[in-house]
């Protein structure tokens, strides 16, 4: 059952726990475990990978098979029905849209003394996507982590997601790959598909950047790479939180705190509202959706841990608490959400109104639903095209601009200690008053 506190000192306390649920006693074993795993495929390539797959997955595979092979892929189609196929293309279409007004622009710009600066973004040459298997499949993961890097222009990306018992992946999946432009898909999880990806083996080329979310073991990987490839965020459970005030239906509400609890045991849904009537409502209504849940003892499992509901005295104190949690997605549930707008500091995305439950932002709105959760919200941002992309500066100075910024240069350089510094400006400067003096 949701729980309801009315104090603030105990509801920020509560937050807290919340926002640090995934600290765990185990990691650092967890983490040995990684860089074992690690460490043996950057050595042994194919043949570790394959080992820990047998290990931890119970696949017996050998090299040929691990690609995807382009059968499997035409055949997917047979098993994806026309309406969701259709539902597959517009949600591509849909962030396809959205992405490609993110795409940033070179630029140069011609300053005065013949000073040319600019910025100039090239997209990584190979990408790699992790999506996760086990409670349920994820096409829409696929689109999100796909198309933001087609539509930076990723030349090559590749996808590894972990196979079934039967050894196939599924069908939809494989589906939703191929309609965001991927062919190169490896049937390969866990740590040791993210160790493939960032150092390569004989089957499986090594990529620039990594994104995609997945368990502990592989967030540890993505943790541990980072440096030899990118990656995009380290990602943690789900979270949701809705401010909502009295103009709001209790029957959505409790919809969409479950929607994010049957995520996963521990996904967290949190409810701020002044109304304390509106609050029993909720929580009436939790319990009447979840008598009849397909995933009720998972989805109840979330809502005792990390459910709850906290009483505030106003909308303005729903939130400060709410930038104090930093959420992964905020819904402002309240007669006039665009009013509430400014106030908000942290939050992975915002959804505003009553029509605009989560799942929108979820499937198919087109701004990616690839956020940052456990409180990172204060500092980072959704997987863009950016993520795909570099920049690199360009500088170029005229004999003339140098002339006359040289004596700060060289200052600057001299105060650091670094002689070469100040003298590749100052020779640099005397030929140029020695050829205007011949």
């Amino acid at each position: 059952m949701l729980r309801i506190l009315t104090q603030r000192t105990e509801a920020e306390a509560e937050l807290r726990r919340i926002c640090d649920r995934t600290h765990d006693d185990r990691v650092a074993e967890k983490e040995a475990t990684v860089r074992e795993v690690l460490t043996a495929v950057k050595r042994e390539g194919d043949r570790a990978l394959l080992h820990y797959t047998r290990e931890f997955d119970g696949q017996a595979l050998t090299s040929d098979k691990l690609r995807v092979s382009d059968i499997e892929l035409d055949m997917a189609y047979q098993h994806v029905s026309p309406e969701l196929l259709g539902a597959i293309r517009l949600a591509a279409q849909q962030i396809e849209a959205f992405h490609r007004q993110r795409v940033p622009k070179s630029w140069v710009n011609f300053g005065e003394d013949e000073i040319v600066l600019g910025k100039r973004y090239n997209p990584v040459d190979r990408a790699g996507i992790y999506i996760p298997g086990g409670r349920a499949a994820y096409p829409s993961t696929v689109l999100m982590n796909a198309i933001p890097a087609k539509v930076a222009g990723v030349p090559s990306i590749a996808m590894v997601t972990p196979p079934g018992t039967d050894k196939t992946l599924n069908p939809v999946v494989l589906v939703a790959a191929q309609e965001a432009g991927i062919q190169e898909i490896y049937r390969v999880g866990g740590a040791q598909a993210i160790a493939a990806l960032a150092y390569g083996t004989e089957t499986i080329p090594k990529v620039d950047v990594i994104t995609g979310p997945g368990n502990i073991y592989v967030t540890l990987a993505k943790k541990l790479v980072y440096g030899t490839v990118g990656i995009d965020s380290l990602a943690g459970p789900s979270e949701v939180l809705v401010i909502a005030d009295s103009t709001a239906n209790p029957v959505y509400l409790a919809a969409d705190l479950l929607a994010q609890a049957e995520h996963d045991p521990m996904a967290s849904s949190i409810l701020l509202t002044p109304d304390s009537a509106l609050a029993r409502q909720v929580v009436a209504e939790v319990d009447r959706q979840l008598a009849d849940h397909p995933r009720r003892l998972l989805t109840e499992k979330a809502i005792a841990h990390y459910g709850v509901i906290v009483i505030v005295e106003s909308l303005e104190e729903a939130a400060e608490l709410s930038n104090i949690f930093a959420p992964e997605h905020l819904e402002l549930e309240v007669e006039e959400p665009w009013d509430l707008v400014p106030q908000i500091r942290h939050a992975g995305a915002i959804f505003l109104g009553s029509s605009t439950p989560e799942a929108v932002g979820d499937y198919l709105a087109g701004p990616n639903h690839t956020l940052p959760t456990s409180g990172t919200a204060r500092y980072a941002s959704a997987l863009g095209v950016e993520t795909f992309m570099k920049h690199s500066s360009l500088i170029e100075y005229s004999a003339t601009a140098l002339k006359k910024m040289g004596g700060a240069i060289q200052a600057l350089a001299q105060a650091e200690g670094l002689h070469s510094h100040a003298e590749s400006v100052r020779l640099r400067l005397e030929a140029e008053k020695k050829q205007k003096e011949e």
